[in-house]
């Protein structure tokens, strides 16, 4: 029996709110728009990007919410060109939890709204280039909550859903777990609040990192 562990990356393992709203706000200055609130930004987090300018610029056509997602990407690309993006540290106790669980014999795999290239970044910072066997990101599949992540995620792995558990900070999580059939743990440490997450599907909540592995299993 193959079990799987498919983490989001940005809210879950990593905090990287602060280079996600400097890359926002550059975007939409260089559309001559006013930038959202970090809030708004803060709640789009996790959803690919042109899905996410949807909700922020809801009076934009696609043109301008394709152009949206492009200059985010420009943005984000020339901070890390600049050296200036921010340190995104994994959460406190993260690397401990992969850890045991790899050693517990789970299967660990990621699904994000990230691009490869900013997956394969966080990853090679954080020296777990090797922890995940299935990496799934916006550049192959439908923005969350469609479940087409944890779909290839299942069948790379050999994992069937009664196997698999999603873990995620966002409501996009969770409701992209329950559309795939799989359990579903939200993590309070992120960017919705955990009454958000049970609302879209989730079966528990982890209120610590700590206490994640002992709720991954019903």
């Amino acid at each position: 029996m193959t079990r799987l562990a498919v983490f989001d990356c940005d809210g879950t393992l990593v905090d990287s709110q602060a280079n996600i709203v400097t890359a926002m706000e550059l975007a939409f200055r260089a559309s001559g728009l006013v930038p959202p609130a970090r809030a708004a930004t803060r709640r789009i987090v996790g959803l690919s990007l042109v899905e996410a300018m949807q909700v922020l610029q809801p009076t934009g056509d696609d043109a301008a919410h394709r152009r949206l997602a492009a200059d985010y990407k420009a943005a984000f690309h020339q901070l890390r060109i600049d050296g200036a993006l921010a340190e995104e540290p994994l959460f406190e106790g993260i690397a401990a939890v992969i850890d045991s669980l790899g050693a517990a014999g789970w299967v660990l795999g990621v699904a994000t709204g990230k691009s490869d290239r900013g997956l394969a970044h966080i990853l090679a910072a954080h020296g777990l280039d090797d922890a995940f066997v299935t990496l799934q990101t916006a550049d192959r599949h439908p923005s969350k909550p469609d479940p087409a992540m944890l779909m290839a995620a299942m069948a790379e792995a050999g994992a069937a859903p009664g196997e698999t558990v999603m873990i995620g900070d966002t409501s996009f999580d969770m409701a992209m777990g329950r559309a795939a059939g799989v359990r579903s743990v939200g993590v309070a440490w992120g960017y919705h609040a955990p009454h958000e997450l049970v609302a879209a599907g989730a079966d528990v909540v982890a209120e610590t990192v700590a206490a994640l592995p002992r709720l991954m299993t019903a």
